[in-house]
């Protein structure tokens, strides 16, 4: 009889499996050019702590993970698998993670290789650390090594967002970035379907910086604006969400999948 870690690791292995054929190497000073160019390049918001991981399709393993996961989860990168990881995602929250990997491979193999690089997976998940307790997980990823046939690794942020989302179902989207289409919040049973955005692409990098913590004048200075266009675009982005304060307003943009 298999064990709860092998069923739910082989099953979402064969969802892998289906957008690659051939195992493509790549030496480490490859994969750490590939992970710094993408997140200067899609500039993935932190709202916590983190820590990123490479991982292969083709094998179903982690390639390379960044030391910080120890803080974060307790285990040391040595430590950490594909198998090991899943078994600790809560047990409640595992068909969701399932599902959600089966729509992120139905999705990247229905778009246009031009467009791959402009789409990120994010959904959330509670996460059993080393010393027992269940934190929330917010996971995001690109594809970062893929050609027209096959899709070979991608590169994932695991932040703790447990300060922002204490309960509730997983929730999932797919954001647009370079100006594509988003679609939010995406059901189990929904198809996919081009979500209306709220927000301007300016309202959006504000609202980033409003979630990882930033002040106004910090905003200004990162986005070359001046304070008052900064907290013009506050009092908008507050009214389009329908919150009356920035604590209410990441919560919300955190559950809706907003970034």
């Amino acid at each position: 009889m298999e064990s709860s870690q092998s069923k739910y690791y082989l099953t979402a292995k064969k969802f892998w499996k289906t957008v690659v054929d051939i195992e493509k190497t790549a030496d480490t000073s490859q994969l750490q050019q590939q992970i710094e160019f993408h997140k200067r390049l899609l500039n993935i918001f932190q709202a916590g702590s983190f820590y990123y991981l490479v991982f292969n399709m083709y094998t179903g393993e982690v390639e390379l993970i960044s030391e910080e996961c120890e803080n974060l989860i307790g285990y040391k990168p040595d430590e950490l698998s594909i198998p090991f990881l899943m078994e600790r995602i809560h047990p409640d929250d595992k068909p969701y993670f399932l599902n959600f990997e089966y729509k992120v491979v139905a999705f990247f193999k229905s778009l246009p290789y031009e467009k791959i690089k402009s789409y990120k997976v994010q959904y959330d998940f509670r996460f059993k650390r080393k010393d027992g307790h269940y934190i929330r997980i917010l996971h995001q990823a690109i594809q970062i090594d893929y050609d027209e046939n096959n899709f070979y690794r991608t590169l994932s942020l695991h932040t703790d967002i447990s300060h922002i989302k204490q309960e509730g179902k997983p929730c999932f989207s797919l954001i647009g970035l370079d100006d594509e289409p988003s679609f939010f919040n995406i059901q189990l049973d929904q198809a996919f379907t081009k979500s209306y955005d709220i927000f301007t692409r300016r309202e959006r990098e504000i609202l980033k910086c409003i979630v990882e913590g930033k002040m106004s004048k910090s905003i200004a200075d990162e986005l070359c604006i001046s304070l008052h266009t900064v907290n013009s675009h506050r009092k908008n982005i507050l009214a389009k969400a329908g919150v009356k304060t920035p604590v209410d307003l990441i919560a919300k943009a955190i559950k809706e999948g907003w970034l």
